[in-house]
């Protein structure tokens, strides 16, 4: 592979150019080597293409620096630089590519010199435009339960729908459209405008049929000739197990009518969550705060806890400390990609009572100088390691 010549050389500026004296450097060479002006010639077209990559580069502050600081490695695809062209050097570039991004230059995008085809015109094919209906969302609140198991969801939907009488064509019974007299069914028309390297032709929707490539005679009554009309339609929508807050779904098709048949657009639902008054959501995972009685803490027990699925009892050891988690594996929520289910964590804390009787108070006077009611260092490290963690 050839080495790449050096992008001021090839637009014959200093490195200490403006972006005017590129930007005057540029046209220079785009008008010297125009394939307009050198039809056939291979040598022309490339250096068109070599001096619109450097025109790229130099004109842009950033990847101007990243050129004066690396050189071609800098801006090159390989480097990350991910422009327009994918890495230049020719490779991948067309001349549409190069019209499309300096229209500015060429007085126009996609403008080509008068008489060549190839260029600018985007073709002779047809460019029939198809209406595309707009598109519809709602907001679809579920419960934990709901988003355990997936479910399915009905919608009644005011929206425009294919009108019924002309079946959305916008035509008033048979034959009543006709081909666009003016684009000849293409959809399109060709424009031509004077600039500095001549007439330059450019392809622009017709605006007699709107791109359509026909227009209609005889308008349909009841919806004007739009082809659609304001209605409603019930569309049931399934939802997948795990779906979280502030998700959007999309179904294909559901939204908005096209006029004259066109494509309808699309039904977005945006998940909303209705707060569980006993459980939090954490990603797949779900948590629990448990309130535990003292002695219960103390001499251990079981207690009833709540899931979603209904409650179910759990074991509490003797001498269970503040803090500590226990793990319900499987008892959280499906995740959304079908890669297992999270777990329902259990948080632990000790409710220490706020007033005590005269009983309770003796009572409690009488342990408090027991040893087994002084905390040993190794339980207190654990519980200030655990503390700790809440802030790191």
């Amino acid at each position: 592979m050839a080495e790449k010549r050096d992008y001021y050389e090839i637009l014959e500026v200093t490195k200490t150019a403006t972006v005017e004296e590129i930007k005057k450097a540029y046209r220079k060479k785009a008008i010297q080597y125009h394939p307009d002006k050198n039809p056939g010639d291979k040598e022309a077209e490339e250096k068109f293409k070599e001096a619109a990559e450097a025109y790229d580069v130099l004109s842009n502050p950033d990847k101007r620096s990243r050129y004066d600081q690396f050189g071609h490695a800098g801006v090159s695809g390989a480097a990350g630089n991910g422009g327009p062209f994918g890495g230049f050097g020719g490779e991948g570039m067309s001349m549409d590519d190069i019209f499309s991004m300096f229209g500015d230059i060429f007085g126009g995008r996609g403008g080509g010199f008068s008489g060549f085809g190839g260029f600018g015109g985007g073709g002779g094919g047809s460019q029939q435009r198809r209406y595309r209906g707009s598109d519809l969302r709602v907001k679809v609140k579920l419960t934990l339960k709901e988003i355990s198991e997936g479910v399915e969801k009905k919608f009644k939907l005011k929206k425009y729908v294919p009108c019924d009488q002309c079946h959305g064509s916008g035509a008033e019974g048979d034959g009543g459209s006709e081909t666009c007299p003016t684009c000849k069914g293409s959809g399109s028309t060709i424009r031509n405008q004077q600039t500095i390297l001549g007439t330059m032709q450019t392809r622009v929707t017709c605006s007699t049929c709107n791109g359509e490539g026909k227009i209609i005679k005889n308008k349909c009554k009841k919806c004007g000739g739009d082809g659609i009309i304001y209605g409603e339609e019930v569309v049931t929508v399934k939802i997948p197990a795990g779906v979280a807050e502030g998700m959007q779904l999309s179904m294909g098709g559901k939204g908005n009518a096209g006029k004259h048949n066109g494509v309808a657009g699309d039904l977005l639902i945006l998940v909303e969550e209705e707060p569980h008054p006993d459980l939090i959501r954490d990603e797949n995972d779900l948590i629990y705060n448990l309130l535990l009685s003292f002695p219960t803490a103390a001499l251990g027990g079981a207690v009833e806890i709540p899931t979603i699925d209904g409650k179910v009892k759990v074991k509490i050891d003797s001498g269970t400390q503040p803090g500590k988690v226990l793990r319900l594996r499987g008892k959280g929520l499906p995740n959304v990609n079908g890669y297992g289910t999270g777990d329902l964590l259990v948080n632990i804390s000790i409710y220490v009572p706020e007033a005590l009787n005269k009983e309770e108070k003796s009572t409690l006077e009488k342990m408090e100088n027991s040893d087994n009611f002084k905390p040993s260092t190794s339980v207190k490290e654990k519980i200030f390691k655990k503390f700790k963690s809440f802030f790191d």
